[in-house]
């Protein structure tokens, strides 16, 4: 088997994949393979798969072989079928961006931190525009309530602000993923991060929305050895997550729950409820209890989509194989006494 690569982008019957040394600048070396006809490349174990950026590769002779993914970050497709688009595989910290300028959104960095948990890595909250506001701890202080467990970091990557405090809540992690609204400021993130011009910057409009500088995933090197992967941003995202998932970013729900008169409590209108009781008595915002409510229904709606896609497989491959015993008596090579 040959040398390990990462695959860094990912375009239509083609994929860039660069060399995955131990140098302390990762390479800029990149080789174009082309995909199969579905948009697929061989596993080394498995069926083929859709290759994502961040995936890692293994040249043998002419093919490329994918590895099996330790992490995977997915979002859920348009339409109401249960197929996931991977965003970004092999993944050690989803850094999920969030303006402080305009006012951030607390269900977003809720969304996006359910995605991290269930991709297997480990979320960072990235507060962006530290310099354009005066109330930086508050918004901190709102973010760590919705991301019980999660660290949460205030930076200016104008100024260089917080920066040494993010990479040093990073840690040794070697790959990274960037996510978050146009708007955020990710590029300029990623240009600090990387300590130089590396992605293009755009203006906010006037409405706060970003313009959608970063029109596709890839693969960045980082001066210090690790990767860094960077998402176009998202104003919608659509959920894929377990129940498990869930349950890691409203803990302090789930902490409550505990409390309840019945196991089965719904938290809406049962007696004994120690969910609502702690959103009357102020402890639990109103929002926070609403938002748990709705991931909780879109979790459940991809799961019911996803065993009715795994239900219509079987029975597909039951109608082929039906097809093939009818076929082979027909010619002969299957003979039944009866």
């Amino acid at each position: 088997m040959g040398s390990m690569w990462r695959v860094a982008r990912v375009d239509r019957g083609a994929v860039r994949i660069t060399p995955d040394g131990d140098a302390a600048v990762p390479s800029s070396e990149t080789l174009v393979v082309r995909t199969d006809r579905d948009g697929t490349l061989p596993m080394t174990v498995g069926d083929p798969v859709v290759p994502a950026v961040g995936d890692r590769a293994v040249r043998d002779g002419d093919r490329t072989l994918i590895l099996p993914r330790t992490s995977e970050l997915v979002r859920d497709t348009v339409g109401t079928t249960s197929r996931v688009q991977v965003i970004a595989a092999n993944v050690d910290v989803v850094l999920i961006a969030e303006h402080l300028e305009p006012e951030p959104s607390l269900g977003r960095i809720e969304r996006l931190v359910t995605i991290a948990w269930r991709s297997d890595a480990t979320p960072l909250v990235v507060l962006t525009k530290s310099d354009l506001v005066d109330d930086t701890e508050r918004w901190l202080e709102h973010a760590r309530e919705v991301a019980p467990g999660v660290e949460v970091v205030a930076v200016s990557a104008s100024t260089g602000e917080g920066l040494p405090e993010l990479v040093e809540v990073i840690g040794p992690a070697r790959t990274l993923v960037l996510v978050g609204p146009s708007g955020a400021g990710k590029s300029t993130l990623v240009n600090a991060l990387a300590g130089g011009q590396v992605m293009a910057t755009g203006e906010v409009r006037g409405d706060g929305r970003g313009m959608h500088t970063t029109t596709h995933r890839e693969l960045i090197g980082l001066p210090d050895g690790r990767w860094l992967i960077d998402t176009p941003g998202v104003r919608s995202i659509g959920l894929v997550a377990t129940e498990a998932a869930v349950a890691a970013t409203f803990s302090d729900v789930e902490d409550l729950a505990q409390g309840c008169r019945f196991r089965d409590c719904l938290h809406t209108t049962e007696p004994g409820c120690a969910v609502v009781a702690a959103v009357d008595a102020g402890d639990l915002p109103e929002r926070r209890l609403e938002s748990w409510h709705s991931l909780r229904r879109e979790a459940a709606r991809q799961a019911a989509r996803a065993d009715a896609r795994v239900a219509a497989a079987k029975t597909r491959e039951a109608k082929q194989l039906a097809r093939t015993i009818r076929s082979m008596r027909r010619s002969g090579h299957i003979h039944v006494e009866g």
